[in-house]
């Protein structure tokens, strides 16, 4: 039974995983740049909803409602200066660039909060610690569960948005082929710029279920950006859905791996990593070489 309550654990903690990790999925998606500074700008949200929260007295989920849009307005601010930019001088540009921007975050946090570690634990009440009791073994966090739940809610949307609206299906022309999408009249630099503030957005949402779940502080982000990179590379890199996949599994191992040895936790998330990568790798190489066709022909 303490099996199943670690794979229960690993589902919900996979919840925010893909919360944390749907932004930098459809930045790559979108754009095909790899967001360094994703870790950081959660984190960014993070003390944002804390300082609302301790200084203002505001509540954790109201302080969302002004966090959320001024992460946007930030995402799109950083895609006009910097990321639109750096795009056009190659690939190795933008990588360099939000490198260099997770350093700047770190260290603007770093000076105006110190190395102190915070929490918004002390400020969303009871829901905090309250759980449903399932078995003697098995015990479900209430607030792990509107993590998973708002983690649903938000892939839903995203789907919808992309598929249902035209900024959306600008989203999708430009991503699968932003020439041609620039010809039939789609501004690929607001489309961006959508994308953009989308992502910055949901990785300010990612720090604060960070803050609630868990203790944070300026240099947090490099952990997270690892986290939230793994499960898109598990899940299949510029999938929505994949990233909740990705998280699940991604939350599953290190569950498991914490239950054989505390000390686990982080390792087991990156050898379940390496051997999905090693497995695609095997299989594209397999596929360039004509090996899938020819064991399909010797069976058929």
């Amino acid at each position: 039974m303490i099996w199943i309550n670690q794979v229960v654990q690993g589902v919900l903690l996979g919840g925010y995983y893909a919360v944390l990790a749907c932004g930098l999925s459809l930045m790559f998606g979108v754009m095909r740049i790899i967001n360094l500074a994703h870790g950081d700008l959660a984190v960014l949200g993070s003390f944002a909803v804390w300082v609302l929260a301790a200084h203002h007295g505001m509540s954790p989920w109201l302080a969302l409602v002004l966090v959320l849009p001024a992460m946007a307005a930030l995402g799109w601010l950083l895609q006009l200066t910097l990321l639109d930019r750096s795009l056009r001088a190659g690939v190795l540009t933008p990588l360099l660039t939000t490198f260099g921007l997770a350093i700047v975050l770190q260290n603007l946090m770093f000076e105006h909060f110190g190395a102190d570690e915070r929490s918004l634990f002390p400020y969303i009440g009871t829901l905090g610690f309250d759980h449903w009791t399932i078995t003697s073994q098995i015990l479900v966090a209430k607030l792990y569960v509107l993590i998973f739940a708002v983690a649903v809610a938000l892939l839903g949307g995203l789907h919808l948005f992309l598929r249902r609206t035209s900024p959306g299906r600008a989203v999708r022309a430009t991503a699968e082929d932003p020439e041609t999408a620039e010809l039939v009249g789609v501004n690929t630099r607001v489309v961006y710029a959508y994308a953009a503030a989308i992502a910055v957005a949901t990785a300010g949402l990612a720090g604060a279920f960070l803050g609630m779940r868990s203790s944070f502080n300026p240099y947090s982000g490099s952990q997270q950006l690892i986290f939230g990179f793994e499960a898109v590379v598990i899940g299949g890199i510029g999938s929505l859905w994949g990233t909740m996949i990705g998280g699940i599994v991604l939350g599953v191992a290190q569950n498991i791996g914490a239950q054989l040895n505390p000390q686990w936790f982080t390792l087991a998330g990156d050898v379940v990593f390496l051997v999905v990568v090693a497995g695609r790798v095997l299989y594209t190489g397999l596929k360039a070489r004509g090996g899938i066709r020819s064991i399909v022909g010797d069976h058929g």
